[in-house]
């Protein structure tokens, strides 16, 4: 008998805080902590099975933020409008199981910046 995941999706959106002017820039609490809000309210309404909408730390993806990362599969993503994003990949990626290309960040090529 094969074990069930206990969440069917797995969110991980990133909240790491730098200071405003850092070369980096971050995903943040004030836009982080909004996106997973909205990720949450999306997946309840479009009825996404068992889920968890988690806040993370330091995704290292900084430049390219705010970024989340869906499990098992491993994709990842940019948000670039919240507004509609976030709506487009609960229901693209996980009701309709079709990955949302345009937002999909490409696989890492290089080690990250110290």
């Amino acid at each position: 008998m094969s074990e069930r995941p206990y969440y069917d999706v797995h969110l991980f959106v990133c909240m790491n805080e730098r200071a405003a002017d850092h070369p980096r820039g971050c995903c943040g609490e004030s836009r982080g902590g909004a996106i997973r809000e909205q990720f949450a309210k999306m997946m309840r309404l479009h009825g996404v099975g068992t889920f968890r909408a988690n806040k993370a730390g330091c995704l290292d993806r900084c430049e390219l933020g705010p970024v989340v990362v869906v499990y098992p599969e491993g994709i990842w993503y940019r948000i670039e409008d919240p507004a509609v994003d976030v709506e487009e990949i609960v229901v693209s990626h996980f009701r309709d199981g079709k990955v949302v290309d345009r937002l999909r960040l490409p696989s890492r090529t290089t080690e990250p910046a110290a």
